[in-house]
Parts: structure tokens; sequence; C-alpha cells
């Protein structure tokens, strides 16, 4: 079995421990916190089991390192702190560590990347021999795969949308809600996900996938950012209240253009609540769902609902984004060192899984 660590317990971590765990062909033998009030806990607490693990958290990096793990799922952050995650991820590379993560934005697309991201990491790998593939918690699949597989099915393909339809009181992150994307805040405040350039930072890696599964040529990527205040004052259960006038609904379009025309999308329509921006695209349960579109010959529409941790689905989101991740690992220490996308790593179907449970 392959020795995995899982690096961060957050809403990414407590999913890939448990996926980890289920994995028949991975064994969890650490798991790094940076919160010192973690460490010594059991891992099946950190995720949300019912039982224990046996594996205590730690935050000795260099240990956990230096037992020359097969695998590392790093699921630290990358959002603020993108220097850091960076450094992180090339460490492990360097101890010749299979690494999936969806941290690095810039690497969903790693042939494009910038050259002060990409060269770090592949210099890493030719010093240690280790890998790295990234793929969004958003998640990947949603603007990867999932669109490139059904845009097979039809005769003629006009248009390649891929929506992410949510509902940000159900996320576990506040301070990204209320900060990064602006939540709650007064409508001349400028939300850094929102600023000019950044949505095409984040996304645009993905519109450049499709394109290139796709086998075409893009003119170019545009984003365009929409956002509606709140008509009332409105409560939630795990952020508090959300002043009536404040930003409540935020939707923004990452465009990859052909031809003139925006042909392949990544769209995002996010609430904090049910009641802000009635008129835009709204999911079969108001709490969110991902959803591919196929214009052309048939129309096909696929809605994907995911839940996980007690019926949520914001949970489900990141169980079935870090399930990508982790069914890669064994494909990729049978592989030879390397930087890989999505469009390397093939879908790995539940082999093993169901019997297990079953058992």
């Amino acid at each position: 079995m392959i020795a995995t660590v899982v690096w961060g317990t957050g809403n990414v971590g407590r999913a890939a421990i448990r996926a980890v765990e289920a994995h028949p062909a991975l064994k969890l033998t650490a798991v790094l916190v940076h919160n010192p009030e973690k460490a010594g806990r059991d891992a099946g607490s950190l995720a949300g089991l019912d039982y224990e693990l046996g594996v205590a958290a730690t935050d000795d990096i260099d240990a956990v390192l230096s037992t020359s793990p097969g695998a590392v799922v790093y699921a630290a952050s990358g959002d603020i702190r993108p220097d850091d995650a960076l450094a992180d991820i090339t460490r492990a590379i360097r101890a010749g560590t299979v690494v999936v993560s969806p941290s690095l934005y810039a690497l969903y697309d790693q042939r494009n990347a910038p050259p002060e991201l990409r060269e770090p990491v592949l210099a890493a790998i030719a010093e240690g021999g280790g890998s790295l593939f990234v793929s969004g918690v958003d998640p990947g699949w949603g603007n990867d795969v999932l669109p490139l597989l059904v845009s097979g099915l039809g005769t003629t393909v006009d248009v390649i949308r891929c929506q992410e339809i949510f509902d940000y009181s159900t996320y576990d992150q506040p301070d990204s809600v209320r900060y990064l994307i602006g939540m709650g805040q007064p409508m001349d405040y400028e939300p850094p996900m929102l600023m000019a350039t950044v949505p095409t930072m984040v996304w645009g890696g993905q519109i450049r996938l499709m394109a290139r599964g796709l086998g075409v040529e893009l003119d170019e990527v545009r984003e365009t950012v929409d956002r509606r205040a709140l008509e009332t004052t409105v409560s939630t259960k795990t952020m508090g209240e959300f002043e009536a006038g404040t930003q409540g609904a935020v939707r923004f379009e990452v465009q990859g253009i052909v031809d003139g025309e925006p042909r392949i999308v990544i769209e995002h329509v996010t609430r904090i609540h049910e009641s802000c921006a009635p008129d835009w695209p709204t999911p079969p349960n108001p709490s969110g769902a991902h959803r591919v579109i196929i214009e052309g010959r048939p129309r096909i529409e696929v809605t994907v609902e995911a839940t996980d941790e007690d019926e949520n689905r914001s949970a489900g989101g990141n169980a079935t984004a870090v399930g990508r991740l982790v069914s890669a690992i064994d494909w990729l220490v049978d592989n030879e060192p390397g930087l890989y996308d999505a469009l390397d790593i093939p879908l790995r179907p539940a082999v093993g899984k169901l019997a297990r449970r079953q058992e």
C-alpha cells in the first residue's frame, strides 16, 4: 500500500483523510496540521469520523517527510498564501513524494503556468523525483473532464458552459466569504477575488485545458462580473447576519473566445441567501449544484449534486474534488516523475471501493 500523508485538516483536508482511509491502495500514515491545538488529535476525530484511525496529527513536517511517504495530499489553503503553499509543495516533491493538491490555481493548466511558479516545481521534480497534479476544488472535474466527456455525446457543439451555483452560507470559511468574495460588504467594496484579471488568473487555466482537449485555438480569455445587493437583512446559521444593501450575490464568467465568440465558459453564481438575485440561475436544491450545459445539437444539460458531512452540499463539492485527486495517486506513483494536469490523468473508476464497502 502507498504510505500517504494528508497535509491540512480544513474543508478539503477533512475530506482527504476520509478519501485516503477508504482507498484500497493507500494507507494513511500521517496528518500534518498548522494549529498546535490539533496536534496529537486522532485523524478520525479531525475528519469527522465516528471512529479513530490510530494516526495522531503532528506539526513536525521534517519528521513526516523524513519517512519518505509515497504521497502527500496537500490540502492547506493557497488562497492567501500562494508562496507558502508553493514552498510546502516543492519541499514534499524534493523528498521524492507524489503530491496532489487544489492549492495552486495557476497549475491547473501547468503547460501555460508562469515560469516563476512552474520552474521551481520542475526543479524540485528533477532533484527529488516526485510528481505533482493540481486540480480545482470548485470542483476541477466540473470544469475539465466532465464537460469534455459530455461534449463527446453531441453531434455539434456551439458552446460549453460550466456552472457552479452555490449558497455561500454553507461554506465554512467566513473570512473568505466576507472579505475575499465580499458578501455582506458595502457595494463600493472591491472584493479581491472579483478584481479585474483575478477570475481569469484562477479559472483561466481550466478554460485553456478545455480548449486544448477540444483542439481549438483561443483568441483570448475574457471575464464579466455582476453583483447584487440584498434587499432585506438576512440571517444565516453559520455566519450571522448580512445587512440589506450589502453584497448578497455575485455572478461572473470567465470566457474562452473562439472566432470572436464566447464558446467555452466557466460561470459562477453565488449567493449568501436564496432570496437575492432570484432571476439568476438556480440549482435544484437551494444549497447548490454543478452543471454542464452543451449548447448544440442535441442540447445536453447535466446537473451534479453531491452531499457530505450531514447532507452539506458545499462539503460534497469538496469531497468529490478530493476524490478526483486521491484517486490519481496510485496512477502517479506507477508513472514517471513529472508535472501533470487533468488531461494527463485518466478517469479512475472506484475499483475495490465497492467490494470493500460490501465487506
